[in-house]
């Protein structure tokens, strides 16, 4: 039996040899065993057969895995293809949350600099050529010097984050990887940085696009922006995601139009389906129990009035961290002013601050992005829509679309910085879906894309 990246490769000898489907069953994948008693049957006819079974199973690698949010989506997207084996961060309460929302999959708290890419192949069993997907986020500082890419294999602690993410790629040699990042990559040294990481991954032999995706589009009460990287080894069509909702306004965007995944950029075919509203910020908050500054509440008090609110909803019917900042009176007048922009203010009350600091949500559209204080008036436009407080840390996590039920670790304060830098599942989910796509068309008999593709062959 000979190993590939998610598949078992299982050469059925020529006529007469014995092969048992009931053991198979037992050591792959449910359903193998069938589909080998088929090709027993087949053999009558034929001299030999050579079969890669494709399981069902995806490993995949979480780098700066933060809440797991990233690897969460991907589950989300088909549970029965793809499977958290690895998450890697430097925050331990982070890496708690990754651990309590994916249990079964191995935690490094770990500079990934320091990691050793065979070590890990020790841990998680995932040999070179056996991991499914690769995603990661590499922070802004792993792009300032990035070198070109060493054919060794070699671990080289001189790696920046990006060239170990990029190390990683090169070592396991997933058949698909994602790299997620802020918008200002693409402009990054005029745009030469996203060149030299395109130029990096095309030394190792994968092809790359990246677009950048607005997560509201795709069922995230938020007008957040990311710049994704898709990456696929050469003769595996990259995909990017299907919109399901349409979202208006004013976005960061790019200059170049080509490099934004918009929903007008859908085939002929596709440009009269009807994507939804997209989901507002009362569409996602508005069944949470109404408190005051200071308050808190545990338990639902209305039932939810929308799809979105349904599937957020923890199954236990219990409620946590809805509970509000208390904020001081000079805080609370402040609050009640606030508007659209800082602007609103009275120039008494406050002595500095950016254009959308003390700005209020508009409750009928998507939020703009979440940032790590969302909990405090003075940081990017968070102040409830209607209540005269800012957000409470539950309803930052349906902003960014986390269901009621995703474990966070850590204090208060830990906990709103990790849904504040997460990836949103639902955007998360999206990306998978694509993913699965990718994969699966690898997996497609007659594509000779090895070490992913569905191979076989009968000889009379």
């Amino acid at each position: 039996m000979k190993s590939c990246c998610c598949c078992e490769l299982l050469i059925v000898q020529p006529l007469g040899f014995s092969l048992d489907a009931k053991d198979l069953d037992e050591s792959l994948e449910n359903g193998v065993g069938r589909r080998i008693a088929h090709l027993r049957r087949l053999s009558r006819l034929t001299t030999s057969v050579t079969v890669t079974i494709v399981s069902t199973v995806s490993a995949i690698f979480d780098l700066f895995c933060g809440t797991g949010g990233f690897s969460a989506g991907f589950t989300a997207a088909n549970p029965s293809r793809f499977r958290a084996v690895l998450g890697i961060d430097i925050l331990k309460d982070s890496l708690e949350t990754f651990s309590a929302n994916h249990p079964h999959a191995h935690a490094l708290k770990q500079d990934i600099r320091t990691v050793s890419c065979a070590d890990i192949e020790r841990l998680t069993g995932i040999r070179r050529g056996r991991l499914g997907v690769l995603v990661g986020g590499p922070p802004c500082q792993g792009f300032s010097s990035i070198r070109p890419f060493r054919s060794s294999n070699e671990d080289d602690p001189r790696n920046t984050l990006f060239e170990q993410f990029a190390n990683f790629v090169n070592y396991f040699r997933p058949p698909v990887f994602v790299m997620e990042n802020v918008v200002g990559l693409a402009t990054h040294q005029g745009g030469d940085t996203i060149e030299q990481i395109e130029e990096c991954f095309a030394s190792a032999g994968y092809d790359c696009e990246w677009r950048i995706l607005n997560a509201a589009h795709f069922g995230v009460p938020q007008k957040r922006e990311r710049l994704i990287l898709i990456g696929a080894e050469r003769g595996i069509k990259i995909v990017f995601p299907r919109h399901t909702h349409s979202c208006h306004g004013s976005t960061i965007g790019h200059r170049n139009k080509e490099r934004m995944h918009l929903p007008e950029d859908l085939p002929l075919f596709r440009q009269q389906d009807s994507l939804s509203e997209a989901v507002s910020v009362m569409d996602a908050i508005d069944d949470l129990p109404a408190i005051d500054s200071g308050g808190s509440a545990e338990r639902y008090e209305r039932p939810a009035r929308n799809a979105y609110q349904r599937e957020r909803r923890s199954r236990r019917g219990v409620l946590t961290l809805h509970d509000s900042t208390r904020h001081t009176p000079k805080m609370l007048e402040i609050i009640r002013h606030s508007g659209p922009n800082i602007s609103y203010i009275p120039k008494h009350l406050i002595s500095s601050g950016f254009s959308s600091c003390y700005s209020r949500l508009a409750g009928d559209e998507p939020s703009v992005t979440i940032t790590v204080n969302f909990v405090h008036p003075a940081s990017n436009r968070c102040i409830h829509p209607v209540a005269d407080r800012a957000l409470t840390p539950r309803e930052g996590a349906r902003l960014q679309s986390f269901d009621d039920d995703f474990v966070f670790c850590g204090t208060r304060s830990q906990i709103v910085k990790q849904i504040g830098n997460a990836v949103p599942p639902l955007l998360g989910r999206a990306i998978g879906q694509a993913v699965a796509t990718m994969l699966g068309e690898a997996a497609t008999p007659g594509k000779a894309l090895e070490p992913t593709s569905l191979r076989a062959m009968a000889q009379r």
